[in-house]
């Protein structure tokens, strides 16, 4: 009788585990230019600037295989690499060696995964301002 009642209670948090696991499953899976589309919804874009402040950036963003996605202020700046956007991954870690104080569409970002090995590089592209509409 007890290892039924125990068989029960584990099947029902097992249920439980995959519905609160399915949001985020549905979200690993969503494209990431529609993800990217999210993003900057009610937002207008600005024409597109060579460089960044690097002492500016609040958080950076990856989307997959896509684009960059850098907060500076309350202005979202879209990078789409003009070379290697293969190598982005989410779960990977961005490596700049800036030269400047500034981040720019001449420098090569190095993606390096959860445990440091180098995944490829990135050619920085010219980075579009997103800006909320109004």
């Amino acid at each position: 009788m007890k290892l039924a009642k125990t068989t029960r209670i584990l099947a029902a948090a097992t249920a439980l585990l995959g519905i609160a696991a399915a949001p985020t499953a549905a979200m690993a899976k969503k494209d990431p230019e529609v993800r990217l589309a999210e993003r900057l919804e009610g937002r207008v874009a600005g024409e597109p600037v060579s460089c960044i402040t690097n002492s500016s950036i609040r958080s950076s963003r990856i989307y997959d295989r896509t684009a960059i996605v850098f907060e500076v202020g309350s202005t979202l700046y879209v990078n789409r690499p003009e070379n290697g956007a293969s190598a982005l991954r989410s779960n990977d870690v961005m490596v700049t060696k800036p030269t400047t104080n500034q981040l720019c569409n001449i420098d090569v970002v190095q993606m390096r995964d959860s445990s440091g090995f180098y995944t490829g590089s990135v050619f920085l592209g010219d980075f579009v301002p997103y800006k909320k509409a109004g």
